[in-house]
């Protein structure tokens, strides 16, 4: 409980930092990329919320430790999947930190600067269903990270390569709508935004709703699919080595 405390305490400091970089920004360019400054802290706020269930610096899994330790041997014998298992606690984590660090930084960015909300239940509902596919692609691709253990031995490179990319890209520091010409629309078209950007936008009503939820859909599928190869692999390269 009290790391959950200590974590959206942090979220809502930086948070209340990165606020006033944009109020600067969008003082200066007022209406810049479609946004107006409420818009600006509102995108500020709720990516800070986003942190702990979307687990946006990695990790958050165990299954790394098991592959270390060999516990993954036992994992694969079981008759649950490996994948829908790890889905499951990953789940759970995410709704606890949803509520324990994502509601802080909202409440506070509402008392001091004000921000947007939801016009009513379908807008809630759209919100929360592309919460829930941020979630989904956001487990998706850490559970791949996790996987690259059982060929990369030490997953701290690849944890530092997923960091930079979900950094960069997912929206976290800055709207991806900021990013100029072709190069913007491949970020906003990538699994990152899908995590970040995509529900931030259907949440501020700036989104096309249709077709932001079917691209987050589509990066589940995939990278779930991907995940379900991942774990066959490693599946059949622990029968190998076991004799």
């Amino acid at each position: 409980m009290w790391a959950a405390l200590a974590g959206a305490f942090t979220n809502s400091v930086f948070g209340v930092l990165r606020a006033y970089v944009l109020i600067a920004l969008w003082d200066a360019r007022p209406g810049l990329a479609g946004y107006d400054v409420v818009h600006a802290v509102t995108f500020c706020f709720i990516t800070q919320a986003f942190i702990g269930p979307m687990q946006l610096f990695g990790g958050g899994l165990t299954v790394p430790e098991r592959i270390r330790s060999g516990d993954i041997a036992l994992d694969l014998v079981r008759p649950a999947s490996l994948q829908l298992w790890s889905m499951a606690e990953d789940l759970g984590r995410a709704g606890y930190l949803a509520l324990a660090r994502g509601i802080p930084p909202l409440l506070l960015g509402a008392a001091l600067f004000g921000i947007v909300w939801p016009a009513g239940a379908g807008h809630w509902a759209a919100f929360l269903t592309a919460f829930a596919a941020g979630w989904a692609v956001s487990f998706a691709w850490r559970y791949l990270v996790a996987l690259s253990v059982c060929w990369l031995v030490d997953d701290r490179g690849a944890n530092a390569f997923s960091l930079v990319l979900t950094t960069l890209c997912s929206g976290m520091m800055v709207p991806l709508v900021l990013v100029p010409g072709p190069l913007g629309e491949v970020v906003r078209a990538t699994p990152f935004a899908a995590m970040v950007q995509a529900p931030a936008d259907i949440y501020m009503g700036t989104a096309d709703v249709p077709r932001t939820l079917a691209l987050q859909a589509f990066w589940a599928v995939a990278l779930l699919a991907l995940g379900a190869l991942g774990t066959r692999a490693i599946r059949h390269k622990v029968v190998i080595q076991g004799g």
